[in-house]
């Protein structure tokens, strides 16, 4: 019984997080004229469905750090992942480069519990010349360079811009 109140409780302070949060949507143009999206290892269905389920997960997440009833809204026009695919033997690996920096353009609109827009731009190119100058917090994670750089973004011109 005592594990019982026990999870109730965290599920309801759990909730109170999520009650508290932003949302997010992401709308994807189509992946044949993105500038780099090629699969290294997998067909190209299953590597955009990955990319689009990271990305998506992690606009979420940064979304979370938004007021309560506020959403951001998120198009995706191009993509160009750091690293290019070359050939080592017969297999086809994704090479990272200094070169070859994550690219990412998009269009995105805030809007406040009301509906209302707060905050918004079109035609937003976001890249990191430098990005492998900068230090690598994990090596795990899947696109990592070009989610840094969305949080970056996230933060110096999104969250920053909401009063």
């Amino acid at each position: 019984m005592k594990s019982l109140k026990l999870l109730t409780l965290v599920m309801g302070l759990s909730s109170i997080g999520i009650a508290q949060a932003g949302e997010s949507a992401v709308k994807w143009q189509d992946f044949d004229n993105y500038r780099d999206v090629s699969a290294a290892n997998q067909s190209p269905t299953s590597f955009e469905k990955q990319i689009t389920i990271n990305f998506e997960k992690h606009f979420a997440k940064l979304a979370e750090k938004l007021p309560s009833g506020y959403k951001l809204n998120v198009e995706v026009a191009d993509l160009d992942l750091a690293g290019a695919i070359e050939f080592s033997g017969a297999k086809k690996i994704r090479v990272i480069q200094p070169f070859h920096y994550p690219q990412i353009k998009l269009s995105y609109t805030v809007t406040n519990p009301q509906g209302e827009v707060v905050n918004h731009a079109t035609e937003v190119l976001l890249k990191d010349r430098g990005y492998l100058d900068k230090i690598k917090r994990s090596t795990s994670r899947s696109f990592y360079y070009e989610k840094r750089l969305v949080t970056d973004w996230f933060h110096s011109k999104v969250l920053s811009n909401i009063s």
